[in-house]
């Protein structure tokens, strides 16, 4: 048992015996089908505190011969699994945290640093295989391999650290990418490598050393989806048990979507929920909101658009095969709306292609991010939402075609069109604090159509549910026909109370009053 070399299972030991464990040790069974086949090579890139050092831990746990882990797993889902006796503390394991090589090296090159450490330890078990005075930490593994057979599987965290922290200095990463496609391209000594950080390792500039790597990111996890964050059920479960309510939990923490599971929750934000019995801005505390401001405020052309456009609760298209994984090389929008996925800031749909504001909890990280200068038009619609929605719940028709007149035209500025989609975007935006108390939904399927904006009212809220339709150059009390003729309310049949329809059209030939409103109450 060493620093680096089979660590003990501490660990692992304190994760399961937490106040909160969900169990995720089926992702054992994943990566023993990586092992020793050309699959070995796997990059598990997710946002900040979702997980990923803890897998590392139980994988650490699991593999390594430095400690007997059976009774830690007793129970636990992996120990059903038929793969599960074949490879339990059957490995060595080098385990890697690169952020604190990064911070210890200081002056010293980190890789020669790193070879230095990690040989000390490989010294204590296998000092007489190679010789004292080699320093190529790849050299060391290749001669203990030749002389016992035994295979390594590398565990490395934070592998990306140099890339986000030295993204000025491209010989420090180049030597970072060199000395890890020594230590692990093509090495018959490597039975699994998995790394983990916040991007892909694809491509980074023209060097792309780590091209054996299989890539599990935001935009694609494969297999692993199961393992990136917390499932609905798993939501559900932990709800349960602490008695908090699961539709608000949904709204704050849901909303990466991956191809099978629709709804991934935030854990780290999940389990401070739940342990403090409270729904607040968990994750996002542990970081300023200038990491997000620093790249919504870039001048790229339609970057500001698909901001808003995303704060109104619409989806946009995006791009994500121009991004080169970096924090540093941005050459369109697409680029820097990629970043934003992996870093967590953004949902991906990539089903559609599409990328969005995944939950309340993001929602006020970007509301915090522009709020401090840069977006005067945003604020100031969405320091009116709150004044819009009492009006509207109060059926004044005249004041809410008033605060819908203030959110199109400063929406229309920075979108630079006046159209049904503009009018769409415009009320996501007029009714932004209603998401205090309402899921809202554009383009709701109704079964003879769609609602443009429904808000339903969430359980622990006791005002009426909202359907809002909108109309361009024609009438509001055509949007109210509309919903009527179409019987868009059907959709809210398991909900039991009143409901506002509210009719928006925006007449572009009436410059003193462009919108006007009809308010009419129903009830089921």
């Amino acid at each position: 048992m060493g620093i680096y070399l089979n660590p003990d299972n501490k660990g692992f030991e304190q994760a399961i015996r937490s106040k909160i464990y969900v169990d995720k040790t089926e992702l054992i069974a994943c990566t023993n089908e990586l092992l020793n086949t050309k699959e070995r090579f796997a990059c598990v890139s997710r946002p900040r505190r979702f997980g990923k050092s803890m897998a590392l831990e139980m994988l650490a746990a699991y593999y390594g011969r430095g400690c007997d882990s059976r009774e830690l797993f007793a129970g636990l889902k992996i120990e059903g699994d038929s793969s599960f006796e074949e490879h339990l503390n059957k490995y060595d394991v080098i385990f890697l945290n690169m952020q604190r090589f990064l911070i210890r090296a200081k002056k010293q090159d980190m890789t020669e640093y790193l070879e230095q450490e990690v040989i000390k330890d490989l010294r204590k078990a296998y000092g007489g295989l190679f010789s004292e005075q080699e320093t190529i930490l790849a050299a060391v593994l290749e001669q203990i391999y030749v002389e016992t057979g035994k295979q390594f599987v590398f565990l490395i965290d934070e592998w990306d650290c140099v890339m986000r922290e030295r993204q000025e200095s491209e010989d420090v990463q180049k030597r970072y990418l060199d000395f890890l496609r020594d230590l692990l391209k093509d090495q018959t000594f490597v039975a699994l490598a998995y790394v983990t950080g916040i991007l892909p390792v694809k491509k980074y500039g023209k060097h792309s050393a780590l091209n054996m790597f299989w890539e599990y990111s935001m935009t694609d996890q494969k297999m692993l989806e199961e393992y990136t964050g917390f499932t609905e059920d798993e939501v559900k479960a932990l709800c349960e048990r602490f008695d908090m309510d699961f539709a608000e939990a949904s709204s704050w923490y849901d909303g990466y979507m991956l191809k099978k599971f629709k709804h991934v929750y935030n854990p780290k934000s999940v389990v401070e929920a739940m342990s403090c019995r409270y729904f607040s801005n968990y994750w996002t505390s542990t970081e300023t909101y200038e990491a997000v401001k620093i790249y919504i405020d870039m001048d790229f052309d339609g970057l500001r658009a698909d901001v808003v456009k995303m704060l109104g609760g619409e989806h946009v298209k995006v791009n994500t095969l121009s991004f080169q994984n970096d924090m540093r090389n941005f050459e369109v929008k697409d680029d820097v709306l990629t970043l934003l996925i992996h870093l967590g800031y953004l949902g991906y749909d990539s089903g559609k292609e599409e990328a969005f504001i995944p939950n309340k909890e993001i929602t006020r990280e970007f509301e915090n991010a522009m709020s401090v200068g840069g977006w005067p038009e945003v604020m100031r619609v969405l320091k009116a939402s709150e004044r819009l929605l009492e009006d509207t719940l109060l059926c004044d028709e005249k004041k809410v075609a008033e605060g819908l007149d203030l959110a199109h035209t400063e929406v229309a500025s920075i979108l630079t069109y006046n159209d049904e989609n503009s009018l769409g975007c415009a009320i996501g935006l007029a009714y932004y604090n209603a998401r205090k108390d309402y899921k809202m939904i554009r383009e709701l399927p109704t079964g003879r159509g769609f609602a443009d904006v429904v808000f339903l009212p969430l359980p622990f809220s006791d005002k009426p549910a909202i359907v809002v339709e909108l109309k361009y150059d024609k009438s509001a009390h055509a949007a109210i026909e509309q919903i009527k003729e179409r019987k868009y309310t059907r959709v809210l049949e398991g909900y039991a109370g009143e409901i506002l329809l509210v009719g928006v059209n925006y007449d572009r030939d009436d410059k003193n009053k462009p919108h006007s409103c009809v308010i009419e109450k129903v009830k089921i």
